[in-house]
């Protein structure tokens, strides 16, 4: 090569090696100046948490879009463990679990991400989000370094972590930092080796960049046992707290460093048999202003709630079982429906006080639409379809068995057997304490007796002859997700005894009506006539027509006592409601229907489980700007009735009612049928929304 040839290399690689390179993209921490450094720049977080577990996929832009016009730049979310391996090496990211499209979705909306995959997430949410396979084996010591538990936990985290590391903000992703465990000092074990092993894990498959941290309430206990050298402690409290304090504490554990609420309650959780808890906008906003006056990073906890679908919805252990609502409201700023609230335009008022907002309005509420009455006549006692809900047939045992020991993670089991002498006078039927697990629905003869409940009534006076068949359908109203015990076995714990002398010789049928649904059951075969006029639980089926229209909408079932709905076209559940029990049950008959849902169906049968007294009748109606329009404001709110006139909450109710074109189908268990109504005029929609 002559020496031109070289010069002219030479000036290239000088050339080269004098380009700007890009800056690294970093998230970390600054002791020295108490804060975040984003890329080098001090910055601060404004976030509200969703599930995306309780969306309706169709509907996480809308949701997300309203997130970021509110002047949120991240937002929270949890990974539930049992929604994505719901059989031990069975894992599903498809469909509404698909959270790399949700993940994708928040980057390209401009939202940064707080991930916090667990194992355990609490959220309400069943087991707290723990599978309840891992029960199978009842000796197993969950959320700690049990090696049992350990092999589960690092089986999955190789399959979720690998799809997060390449999301992560300093990989070009938009997650900022990641959560490991949550709230583990509320936990008994304090099992210091199990975080150790977590962080191990965690690093070796995130890397060595990535903020990890904990959560824990504002208690120095609490700390105490859910904290770690190497993960960044935060805590969580809500409106109405001393700051002084609360920050105090997360100082007690990290004497630098940002301060950080993780958890800073909008509202609350429902129970069944509750009222709807709510935090009223005034007292929510002025916590938030306290806190970013002090430099905080704050997530708001929850910024939209959403929806327990299927058998999702969790428990809590209170001195009795709580079990959670369908409904996952929590009175965020967001509804249920996702549509905005006055809390959110107040909370939306105080962040534009410390950062800009987005350019643009906020999007409307969403359209809601009355479809009018459904009659339902009956398919099927469920008694009289065992053959296809258990197909494998009836497991024999001297003794009952939990769901757990007979592999059932969710649902239903029935239990039956008969009665081994006459009972001329009424003699009692009783569980023993806390044996019922979680309602029982007895019946003699195929006919319905009562109900047996976990905390509440546990013996049934009961008449017959030898040889009369005794069942007991089991239902699971949910696994703790919050508390000491997470060893939650679900079914009959004890043998039931007639007059103090215990029942045996038991036939247990593991109901699988998902399955049976997904293999076209149930079919257009009519009822058989001997089932008319039974009562106990039984399939009902009714039509109703979305002329061209998937808007939201209400469902009401005045004076239901149970009910439990499955789509069967998507496979979607969803959920359970149970209004007006004497015992248990809430003040509510009414429940969101989501648009996203109003879709055709594939299938011809949309199941649902239900007890069923009389119902409503109204005209068919819409309410919106027209037939595929859109609303362009939210419903206006109305004043309050009083307390005895007040509509029921939206909570504490059964969700998605498929409806498709006209002749969609629906199925019901109940046990007498009249007309319910889909749809309500729009001053019911607002009151209810209210």
């Amino acid at each position: 090569m002559g020496l031109p040839g070289l010069v002219l290399l030479l000036l290239a690689a000088g050339l080269l090696r004098a380009q700007p390179t890009a800056p690294a993209r970093s998230f970390q921490l600054d002791y020295e100046h108490d804060c975040f450094l984003r890329d080098g720049v001090p910055f601060r977080y404004v976030s509200g948490s969703i599930h995306y577990a309780r969306v309706p996929r169709p509907a996480w832009r809308d949701r997300l879009l309203k997130m970021y016009m509110s002047g949120l730049n991240a937002l929270q979310v949890y990974v539930p463990w049992n929604y994505h391996e719901p059989l031990p090496g069975l894992y599903n990211f498809a469909g509404d679990r698909d959270v790399e499209a949700f993940l994708d979705l928040t980057a390209e909306l401009g939202l940064l991400v707080i991930l916090r995959p667990g194992p355990y997430i609490c959220a309400e949410w069943e087991m707290g989000g723990l599978p309840a396979w891992l029960l199978w084996q009842s000796d197993i010591v969950l959320r700690s370094s049990d090696p049992a538990f350990l092999a589960a936990v690092d089986s999955w985290l190789h399959v979720l972590l690998p799809k997060i590391k390449p999301r992560l903000y300093q990989n070009g992703g938009n997650i900022i930092s990641v959560q490991v465990e949550n709230e583990y000092g509320s936990y008994y074990a304090c099992d210091y080796n199990y975080l150790r092993h977590l962080l191990g894990s965690f690093r070796a498959l995130l890397g060595s960049e990535v903020l990890l941290f904990t959560t824990d309430g504002a208690q120095a206990e609490e700390l105490r046992c859910g904290t770690l050298q190497g993960l960044y402690a935060t805590v969580d409290f809500g409106p109405g707290s001393n700051l002084t304090e609360a920050f105090g504490a997360q100082r007690g554990v990290e004497p630098r460093g940002p301060l950080v609420n993780s958890e800073y309650y909008t509202g609350w959780l429902d129970y069944w048999g509750g009222t709807h808890a709510s935090t009223s906008a005034t007292q929510v906003a002025r916590g938030l202003a306290d806190m970013l006056r002090l430099g905080a990073n704050v997530n708001m906890y929850m910024f939209h709630g959403g929806t327990n679908f299927a058998y999702w919805s969790g428990a809590d252990l209170k001195a009795q079982y709580k079990p959670v609502t369908t409904s996952y409201d929590y009175d965020a700023p967001l509804s249920e429906a996702g549509d905005p609230t006055e809390k959110l335009f107040a909370i939306r008022t105080v962040i534009s006080q410390f950062q800009p907002l987005p350019a643009g309005p906020m999007p409307p509420a969403t359209p809601k639409y009355a479809y009018g009455q459904v009659d339902l006549r009956k398919y099927a006692d469920l008694l009289d379809v065992l053959d296809v809900l258990s197909p494998s047939g009836p497991i024999r045992s001297q003794f009952p068995l939990t769901f757990e020991a007979i592999k059932q993670t969710h649902g239903f089991v029935l239990y039956h057997t008969q009665l081994p002498h006459d009972v001329p006078a009424p003699a009692p039927l009783s569980a023993p304490p806390h044996g019922i697990c979680d309602r029982g629905y007895v019946m003699l003869q195929k006919e319905y007796q009562g109900t047996l409940e976990r905390d509440g009534q546990s013996t049934l006076p009961v008449t017959g002859r030898a040889g009369d068949a005794l069942d007991v359908l089991l239902e699971n109203m949910g696994r703790l997700s919050f508390g000491a015990n997470f060893s939650d076995f679900k079914g009959l714990l004890g043998n039931l005894s007639l007059d103090s002398s215990p029942l045996s010789n038991w036939l247990i049928y593991p109901l699988a009506i998902d399955a049976a649904v997904q293999q076209g059951w149930p079919h257009a075969a009519l009822p058989q006539p001997s089932s008319r006029g039974r009562s106990g639980p039984a399939f009902y089926t009714g039509t109703f027509e979305t002329p061209g229209i998937a808007w939201d909408t209400f469902v009401k079932f005045p004076g239901w006592s149970k009910v439990r709905s499955r789509r069967a076209d998507e496979g979607v559940e969803r959920g359970r409601a149970q209004p007006r029990l004497p015992l248990a049950g809430p003040a509510v008959d009414k429940r969101l229907q989501p648009g996203p849902l109003l879709a055709p169906p594939r299938a011809p049968a949309d199941p649902l489980c239900a007890w069923l007294s009389p119902a409503c009748r109204l005209p068919q109606q819409h309410h919106g700007a027209g037939a595929g329009g859109s609303s362009s404001q939210p419903l206006p709110a109305l004043p309050r009735p009083a307390p005895s006139q007040q509509h029921p909450q939206p909570q504490h109710l059964d969700r998605r009612i498929n409806a498709g074109l006209p002749g969609a189908v629906t199925f019901l268990v109940c046990v007498s049928c009249t007309p319910w109504c889909v749809g309500e005029g729009r001053e019911d929609m607002a009151a209810l929304e209210k």
